[in-house]
């Protein structure tokens, strides 16, 4: 059986790979403390598997994640000049794949639907060939791998550091701010179980007039995009919004369909991720990217498509729910 533990372990080892690299690689002035960051993310997700097996303590995961905030926070990470190819190379092989191009990127989702959906029912024996739950990260995970090595045939190229390199490239070019949207969907969890959701939905109900679906239909969806703006993450807005109003008042008293309600509830989220610098991974990171002159560029832009589709969200609940 393939389980998803092995797929973790990878994404530490290539995490040590990298912080190795940066370590060792002078023109960084803070190398070590880049290193050292990198370095703890991966070796964070090796002993993890030790954790949920509880054959060892989360303490010193907990103490790594204060260490990397302290890292980042203080400014102790940065980035070196890596060895890689040059644009025009880069321009060259671009205007010689065209379209080609797009196919290592193309392999990913269907590798991860083929195991998904296929591969999923095999078995050898009575067990199954995938771990149970993790079919779609496990897809996911071998689809990358299968992309890595389409992308090198498709380009021609046979050396597997310079795929490493880039990675790295892109890695120290993001930052931390790629570990926030997990971070957020992780306090998003802890303001559950600390109540916050119920603290919420207690002092809405004393604002929402009774017997008003579609009042609270909108609270829900732009209650929503607005704890999304501030949480920087849907999936950390999620739990306590549905625990508010999502569930106690749009379920169980207005008996609308959980799958329509809780979908369209995480749709109206998106549209808050749009809007938000907070969700620096999908907003301010591709600015840095690209090179922007307006960091707050593609907020802009997106803004009239989250206002569009939030409308369209709340409409759709409001008909289709109930």
């Amino acid at each position: 059986m393939i389980k998803v533990e092995w797929f973790f372990w990878l994404v530490g080892a290539i995490f040590l790979l990298m912080a190795a690299q940066m370590l060792v690689d002078r023109t960084n002035p803070k190398r070590f403390g880049s290193a050292a960051f990198w370095g703890l993310l991966g070796a964070g997700f090796i002993y993890s598997t030790r954790v949920v097996e509880k054959t060892s303590p989360a303490e010193p995961l907990g103490v790594a994640v204060l260490v990397m905030v302290c890292l980042a926070g203080f400014g102790f990470t940065g980035k070196g000049t890596v060895r890689t190819t040059t644009r025009e190379q880069r321009v060259a092989v671009a205007s010689r794949l065209g379209s080609r191009i797009f196919i290592p990127a193309l392999t990913i989702p269907v590798v991860a639907m083929v195991f998904a959906v296929i591969v999923k029912k095999w078995h050898i024996g009575s067990e199954p060939v995938l771990q149970k739950g993790s079919e779609t990260i496990l897809g996911l995970g071998i689809g990358a791998v299968v992309a890595l090595a389409v992308a090198m045939i498709v380009v021609k190229e046979k050396r597997v550091t310079v795929p490493i390199s880039e990675g790295r490239s892109m890695l120290e070019a993001m930052g931390w701010a790629m570990l926030l949207p997990q971070l957020l969907a992780t306090l998003g969890s802890i303001f559950q179980a600390a109540g916050v959701g119920k603290q919420v939905g207690e002092l809405t109900e004393k604002v929402l007039p009774d017997d008003n679906t579609f009042i609270a239909v909108l609270v829900y969806c732009v209650g929503m995009a607005l704890f999304t703006m501030i949480m920087g993450n849907a999936f950390a807005a999620f739990p306590v919004m549905t625990a508010a109003i999502g569930w106690p008042v749009l379920v169980e008293q207005g008996g609308g369909d959980p799958a329509v309600v809780l979908a369209l509830g995480m749709l109206a989220g998106f549209c808050g991720t749009l809007c938000t610098p907070m969700a620096a991974n999908f907003n301010i990171v591709p600015a840095a990217l690209l090179e922007l002159k307006d960091q707050y560029g593609p907020i802009k832009a997106q803004i009239p498509t989250a206002g569009a589709l939030l409308v369209c969200n709340i409409g759709i609940m409001a008909v289709f729910a109930f």
